[in-house]
């Protein structure tokens, strides 16, 4: 059995409950010098790439900007165009939203991307279902969440054609004839349910053809759109169990698109903590799970899934004897809070009677905990072991500190993935495509058409 290289990237942290923004060590989330210092940080590491996530409206809590999530969020495209200069090789990755954008303008900002980097361009896809988002444009409706992936599903077909209007060679330039660019050079047309454009692209075809596309969904719809689509899945998995059963199911969409199983890398998101001993790397990590989730954080979390105000409660007592009140809730902008909250809060109940949990103790659990623990050599084993038992194809890497939140996993655990023979010594080719072994982008097949946009009373 031959054995499976490991991919690596890394995320910037944003100011949430992952990143401890009040440690000495934290810096801006908005300076240049943090993104540039992660971004070479993880070049050093000979990463596939950098992801940056996207975020268009600020959350609020009880009709207020959530103070714990002001950090600023920069346009990423803008950010990466600046990184393209002061890094060679790293793939640059951009979460672009396909419900409030349009393809001409998004499919041209890549492509331009991708010629700055010299094709080291990726784009999450991603798609906004709320009307709390939506205020802050002007198209006086929302998609269901329904039909959101149908609209993302025809942009991404659009951008494609967009790309696909200029083909390899097009751009002559040759003194000898005067000829600049071939007949016909960029001309597209596109009709559908969703865009309905015609013209010609003013960006010749970029050193990838395509960027590379990354999908994040979870849900059913997610996972068939990553399937038909995407070159990354960026899954949030993060045990051996979980991310066995998500590769399996993932992997096994791929055949009826005529895709092969490498033709699409799963790589869930993960944070680490390294240690001198296996004792010593579970202490730093209660302690830094303890400062993601200060006595304030705990409450206006609990707050999320009851939907009341609950600022009278101790965080370090019990869970509120009160009921949640399962109308519109007190907490907007943040996606973790929809769905069925009744369930979630019975679930909780259920873990904090069984543990006798505080409330504090329960967000901590609820929340999640770090995915690799130990010292280097251990954590470079978990890594190993989730990529050879078809577990992930490699990781996201989502630090608790900006900007130097990898600075350990690049120095101590990255060199021993290396001495195993998983991890590249080296990069061998100049593109994000060549990172991730993937080969020229291909052409989909026609998307679905989704209903027409709700519109909002």
């Amino acid at each position: 059995m031959s054995v499976k290289p490991v991919h690596l990237a890394a995320h910037f942290p944003g100011v949430n409950n992952t990143t401890v923004w009040s440690d000495p060590a934290s810096g801006s989330q908005i300076d240049f010098a943090s993104f540039v210092h992660l971004a070479q940080t993880a070049e050093r590491g000979r990463f596939d790439f950098l992801f940056l996530a996207e975020g268009l409206r600020l959350r609020e809590l009880k009709g207020r900007i959530h103070e714990l999530d002001v950090a600023g969020r920069p346009e990423s495209l803008t950010v990466l165009s600046a990184l393209s200069a002061v890094t060679t090789r790293l793939g640059l990755a951009a979460t672009v939203n396909s419900t409030f954008n349009e393809p001409y303008e998004v499919a041209r900002r890549l492509a331009t991307l991708d010629h700055l980097s010299e094709g080291r361009a990726a784009w999450n896809v991603v798609t906004s279902w709320d009307e709390f988002t939506g205020e802050n444009f002007r198209r006086g409706g929302y998609l269901d969440e329904a039909d959101r992936y149908g609209r993302a599903a025809e942009f991404l077909h659009t951008a494609r054609e967009l790309w696909d209007s200029w083909a390899p060679g097009d751009l002559v330039a040759d003194p000898g004839t005067g000829e600049f660019a071939r007949p016909g050079s960029g001309a597209f047309a596109h009709r559908g349910p969703q865009f309905d454009i015609a013209g010609r692209f003013n960006v010749p075809r970029g050193p990838q053809g395509h960027p590379v596309i990354i999908q994040a969904g979870d849900s059913p719809q997610g996972r068939e759109f990553a399937a038909a689509d995407a070159d990354v899945i960026f899954s949030r998995h993060g045990t051996l169990e979980d991310g066995r059963a998500f590769y399996k199911d993932v992997k096994g969409r791929l055949a009826r698109y005529g895709r092969r199983p490498d033709e699409l890398k799963i790589m869930p998101a993960v944070t680490y903590v390294l240690g001198d001993t296996e004792e010593d790397a579970v202490e730093r990590a209660a302690e830094i799970r303890r400062r993601q989730v200060g006595p304030q954080t705990a409450i206006a979390y609990l707050e999320g899934y009851w939907g009341r105000d609950l600022s009278a409660y101790d965080p370090d007592g019990p869970l509120p004897d009160v009921e949640p009140d399962l109308g519109e809730g007190v907490s907007r902008g943040r996606a973790q809070f929809r769905g069925d909250r009744s369930e979630t809060v019975r679930r909780w109940r259920a873990l904090a009677a069984e543990r006798g949990l505080s409330i504090r103790e329960l967000v901590i659990e609820a929340t999640g905990r770090q995915t690799f623990v130990g010292t280097p050599a251990s954590v470079a084993d978990q890594i190993d072991a989730f990529v050879q038992t078809d577990a992930a194809d490699g990781f996201v890497f989502v630090p608790h500190l900006t900007p130097g939140g990898l600075d350990d996993l690049v120095e101590h655990v990255v060199p021993l993935l290396q001495e195993k023979g998983v991890f590249r010594a080296d990069y061998t080719g100049p593109t994000l495509r060549d990172h991730l072994g993937l080969g020229p982008p291909r052409t989909p097949r026609a998307p679905r058409a989704p209903r027409a946009p709700r519109k909002v009373s």
